[in-house]
């Protein structure tokens, strides 16, 4: 996931993590026009009582538009009062809790999966991250397991699988020393390739407590380094040819995996998010391949990779072996197809992957079908037989795009427990139609057809598409063609399973302006540019503290090519004037820049996870509880813009304010640490949450003096801080939240 500032480099990289690439003309909206948006009933109830607890670094548990179809959630298990107090904002090196629930540390980087192998020194010397847990632990997902332990049962708490990511790496705690300046050592690389990609890991419970089993036949690492298959429409295509794969077929890892989605198949997608910054080009590769407007530099450029910019990590210097010369994108071959080099590896990635959790020898594949960009979670609406799958995603970079992804293949209720799931996950994420959003300014919105036979890609004249798999591997300058609404950094996508409202969360967007720049103006569905303090200094503009929108498909069908919209929750502080503070937020409820988000479905509660850079004079991040409401359940607003010397006014659609029994916070992680990933065990009775990289703001020349880093959590003292899962329970064994 990204944050407002990057503080994850090292010192010879100029990677951007929040890449802004997208320099299309696309206009938000063509006009603002007044529209009555329809109305659905608020969940609504009243709130129980509970103290909030706190406990620290060393410590593992707490002290103390379309129809109105029915439900999804049974409504004897819906959740209508948020059953807790508040937690307050904290700047503790600690995971505070409302009373009444624990929270324990379950798997930390580092930790092994594997028979024989030693529990983590961290102190920068383990190895063998192939068979223990990765770094900055980030999507997660629980898979359940029958009592025997032989194969799936969805409805199983007792026993299950997780499967989550490992997105980067905090790569001054990860050596003993820190990271060696470029060039690389080849055993340094080699430990950071291992520790990005997945870890699929057995869980079970005894009673409330919840441990991880070292020795499953379970257990895997999947890695930056791992074979996968190309799947799709742009599988084989020229497109996808490398001195690795000759015939485009296959490639090798995947890394930076942010947000994760689920199939109704029972198989994990893990979503590649800012890969591109993984590799370089050479000086003169522009030249090399054509000059400025050859179709590949064109393509390079508007995902954000210019000639002569420094790798993230510098993995193309470990060595002259292929396993690091594949980090080099440049065109250094003298074929014509690029099967002599790496010229087109950046094509292999940016795709959504599917995993089989359940079986270690089945094929990894990336579904190329769902189109490439920087992937966020993908969500899909609620399986109805005879209709066709959708599958909603974000592009999570200022200014980027949503996306919507339809199989050809219309839902069979016998596909939910197939005898080959990755067969089943052929028929409906192989073929299907991608679109774009935009959003209109009346409250409605169209999807856009992302296809070679659209005359807006066919005659784009900034880039020519040669096919349909042109199109997919291309996926961000064909929906620059069709007019997509340029967004605030769209992140991780969730379905409210009673409504059916597809939610996505804009993080924040520092360069949305209200004069004309090259940076987009506000709109409707992204109307706030303010001037924002941190601390004493007005150094933050834009929508700094981000909101999160929702929609409902035209007839709640997946196939529906139009939508309705509107504004969920817009992030502020509690003190903000009225104007920012658009939601009404309050002490117990301000956040600033939501990013994952996940309705569970024993409680139908939603949940907001943030990864703040602009509120984090005030608090650490946090998790907050919803009774979510449904679009349309608020009102036309205008929003009064005041940024510098200038002022806009625009009208947009807002939800219904939450109140104090509608939105809560319900934890707060430690210091320097984003709080991401979030999954239940069916019966509601325990959340996993991610806990990624405390202390990512420590200066390298700290790392000798302990006492100056910027966090110790997990293992407190002055141990090195690292990303690691935490499990939540109520201590009396309910479910959580209520």
């Amino acid at each position: 996931m990204n944050h407002p500032v990057d503080h994850r480099l090292l010192a010879q990289a100029t990677f951007q993590e929040e890449e802004d690439s997208n320099t299309s003309a696309n206009p938000t909206f063509e006009s603002v026009m007044a529209a009555r948006l329809s109305r659905r009933g608020l969940l609504r109830g009243s709130v129980g009582t509970a103290a909030t607890a706190v406990f620290g670094s060393f410590a593992t548990a707490a002290c103390g538009g379309g129809d109105d179809d029915t439900a999804s959630t049974p409504a004897s298990t819906a959740v209508t009062s948020l059953g807790f107090a508040a937690v307050g904002k904290t700047l503790a090196d600690a995971i505070t809790v409302p009373a009444g629930y624990t929270a324990s540390v379950l798997y930390r980087c580092g930790d092994p999966i594997a028979t024989g192998v030693a529990a983590a020194k961290n102190d920068g010397t383990d190895t063998s991250f192939d068979k223990r847990a990765g770094d900055c632990h980030d999507g997660i997902e629980y898979f359940g397991l029958n009592a025997a332990g032989t194969g799936p049962d969805a409805s199983n708490s007792e026993r299950g699988l997780l499967g989550m990511n490992h997105e980067y790496q905090n790569n001054l705690f990860l050596h003993a020393n820190g990271p060696t300046a470029n060039p690389r050592p080849a055993a340094e690389v080699d430990k950071e390739v291992a520790v990005h990609g997945l870890s699929i890991v057995e869980v079970k419970r005894t009673g409330n407590v919840v441990s991880y089993v070292q020795d499953s036949a379970y257990n895997r690492r999947i890695t930056a380094a791992t074979t996968m298959t190309l799947s799709g429409p742009a599988a084989g295509d020229a497109l996808m040819k490398t001195k690795y794969s000759i015939d485009g077929s296959t490639t090798r890892g995947t890394q930076n995996n942010c947000g994760t989605g689920t199939t109704p198949w029972g198989t994990l997608i893990t979503c590649e998010e800012n890969w591109i910054g993984y590799f370089t080009r050479a000086a003169a590769d522009d030249t090399a391949r054509g000059g400025a407007t050859a179709r590949s530099v064109v393509s390079l450029k508007r995902y954000g990779l210019s000639a002569g910019v420094a790798s993230r990590y510098g993995w193309e210097t470990g060595g002259t072996a292929d396993l690091y010369a594949r980090w080099n994108a440049s065109q250094s071959g003298t074929s014509t197809d690029g099967t002599d080099d790496y010229r087109n590896i950046t094509n292999n990635f940016g795709w959504n992957v599917e995993i089989d959790p359940y079986k270690p020898t089945a094929l990894i594949k990336k579904r190329t079908s769902m189109g490439r960009f920087a992937h966020e979670a993908a969500a899909y609406l609620t399986p109805v037989a005879g209709k066709p799958l959708a599958f909603y995603m974000g592009d999570d970079s200022r200014g980027e795009y949503i996306y919507k992804f339809v199989s050809d293949a219309t839902w069979s209720a016998a596909d939910a427990v197939p005898a080959d799931r990755i067969a089943t996950g052929d028929k409906y994420l192989d073929k299907g139609k991608l679109y774009a959003a935009k959003f209109n300014a009346d409250g409605t919105g169209d999807w856009l057809l992302l296809d070679i036979s659209v005359a807006a890609i066919k005659g784009y004249a900034t880039y020519t598409f040669a096919n349909q798999a042109d199109v997919l591997v291309n996926a961000r300058l064909a929906a620059d063609a069709v007019g997509a609404t340029r967004m605030d950094r769209p992140e991780w996508s969730t379905v409210n399973p009673a409504t059916d409202d597809i939610y996505f969360t804009l993080t924040n967007n520092t360069n949305r302006v209200l004069t004309g720049t090259t940076y987009p103006l506000v709109d409707a569905s992204n109307p706030r540019a303010y001037n924002d303090t941190k601390g004493t200094a007005t150094a933050q503009k834009g929508n700094v503290h981000g909101h999160i929108i929702r929609l409902s498909e035209n007839g709640r069908n997946p196939a529906a090519v139009a939508f309705q919209w509107d504004v969920y929750l817009f992030g502020a502080e509690s003190t903000a004037a009225a104007a920012i503070n658009l939601s009404g937020l309050t002490a117990d409820q301000d956040f600033s820049s939501p990013d994952g988000m996940r309705f569970t479905n024993s409680t139908g509660l939603a949940w907001i996870e943030t990864d703040d850079g602009a509120y984090t004079d005030v608090t650490n991040c946090m998790l907050l509880a919803a009774v979510a409401g449904s679009r349309g359940d608020g009102a036309k607003l205008t929003v009064n813009n005041t940024r510098d010397t200038a002022t806009l006014a625009v009208d947009t659609y807002m939800g219904k304010k939450p109140t104090a029994t509608t939105l809560k916070r319900f934890l707060v992680g430690p210091s320097q640490a984003e709080v991401t990933g979030i999954c239940e065990t069916p019966d509601g009775k325990a959340i996993f949450i991610n806990i990624q990289h405390p202390g990512e703001d420590t200066a390298a020349a700290s790392l000798a003096d302990p006492t100056k880093f910027g966090s110790h959590w997990p293992d407190g003292g002055t141990a090195r801080p690292r990303s690691a899962t935490v499990v939540i329970t109520k201590n009396d064994g309910g479910r959580i939240g209520t």
